[in-house]
């Protein structure tokens, strides 16, 4: 049960003009479940995307990059994309490659394009062969029963671990024009930053040039979907696109202006939405939990302070204990490797109980105060660093006897 996350409303998820979405249940792992998902866009789209930091990405990963850098090497534009759960296609080495090629290949055929115009992505087991006779099987359906409202039904057709499908929508106005955004996203467990088993798809109306893109997805990335952790693993399958389909009147052609600093503002906010679902579904996730490190040197030392709190089995256990047991966050801070860090002018707060004062307890500490912050399901962790200007947030969940059971059933 996702962590004070409704499940989305089908009706209340928009089409994005340019942009049509089909699935369908090929049985790749399991029978009667969705696990193809096409998306197909309308000449002039364009598309960026970000990917894992993991030096075993997965065939699809590199498939997917490759086919993108052709696009700025002057290649044809892409004008598909194509999902599957239930593996991962990793560890699979040149035939996971070739059944990634192969799909491709097959979905282009149906829809008349060339394979290095599709992206492929895959989720699930990692170490086993794609099914790519069940994949090729389950195109044609996908392609058949391809629609601008078929976003819900896209969202559960890429869940894994899921307890809920992920998704989320609004509409903008930039510049006197009306901007649609819609987006999904799966991840539950496998997850950390650089970037997690998570995929995530925003798609917009608007025209925005492909350089302008390529900037637009690393800035709402690193503010939404690499700024969150669950377990602390880094996937082989990580990827976050983002579509312009240039179907609506909105033009952008410059990294600068008001009307890019509203899409910005705007495709960050949905991406966050997004990311936040995958914590607030975290496996055997209980408690929703954000963590600002403030007045630090330079980002890059927040994020890292943050980061460890964020990542600790000890302070994740505590959090799901409910047991205010928080010298293990000042432990964390402590071993987050700013070496030069002065504890003695640290102060941490949980919510709004100031807990330590100048490096120790704060005198006016009561643990019945803790106490009452670590019941709540969304809790604040806050550390004043008092050594600059900068902040930095991530987002994560409590470590629960569920997300042990889960992942040591995970194949079953």
């Amino acid at each position: 049960m996702a962590v004070n996350s409704p499940l989305p409303v089908a009706a209340d998820l928009k089409p994005v003009n340019g942009i049509e979405i089909g699935f369908a249940e090929a049985g790749i792992k399991k029978p009667n479940r969705k696990d193809i998902l096409v998306m197909k866009l309308a000449e002039g789209a364009t598309v960026s995307g970000v990917f894992t930091l993991n030096r075993f990405c997965a065939a699809p990963v590199q498939v997917s990059k490759a086919n993108l850098s052709a696009v700025r090497a002057g290649g044809a534009p892409i004008r598909a994309l194509v999902v599957n759960t239930g593996n991962a296609n990793a560890g699979t080495g040149e035939q996971g490659l070739a059944n990634a090629q192969a799909t491709c290949a097959e979905l282009a055929r149906l829809l008349d394009l060339q394979p290095q115009q599709v992206l492929p992505f895959s989720t699930g087991v990692i170490l086993e062969q794609l099914p790519i006779q069940k994949v090729v099987a389950g195109l044609p359906a996908a392609v058949a029963n391809l629609k601008a409202d078929n976003w819900f039904n896209a969202a559960e057709a890429i869940m894994t671990t899921d307890t809920q499908p992920k998704a989320a929508s609004r509409s903008v106005n930039i510049g006197g024009h009306s901007v649609t955004l819609t987006g999904i996203s799966k991840g539950a467990g496998m997850i950390k930053p650089n970037m997690a088993t998570m995929l995530g798809y925003v798609a917009l109306d608007a025209k925005v040039a492909q350089p302008v893109l390529d900037e637009l997805v690393k800035h709402a990335a690193d503010h939404s979907f690499n700024s969150i952790t669950i377990d602390g693993d880094t996937s082989t399958n990580d990827s976050f696109m983002l579509i312009a389909t240039g179907a609506g009147s909105l033009r952008i052609d410059s990294a600068s202006g008001p009307d890019y600093e509203a899409l910005k503002e705007a495709v960050t906010e949905i991406s966050r939405n997004l990311a936040q679902q995958i914590i607030r579904d975290g496996e055997g996730a209980t408690k929703f939990i954000t963590i600002t490190v403030d007045e630090g040197r330079d980002v890059a030392e927040c994020r890292k302070i943050a980061y460890a709190i964020a990542h600790s089995p000890l302070v994740k256990t505590a959090f799901f204990a409910s047991d205010p047991n928080l010298g293990r966050i000042l432990a964390a801070v402590g071993y987050a490797g700013v070496d030069d860090l002065d504890v003695t002018k640290l102060d941490l707060y949980l919510d709004d109980v100031w807990v330590a004062k100048s490096g120790g307890r704060n005198p006016d500490y009561k643990e019945e105060d803790g106490q009452r912050v670590m019941k709540q399901s969304e809790i604040t962790v806050r550390v004043k660093l008092a050594r600059g200007d900068a902040t930095a947030t991530v987002w994560t969940c409590d470590l629960s006897h569920d997300y042990v059971s889960i992942n040591a059933d995970y194949r079953s």
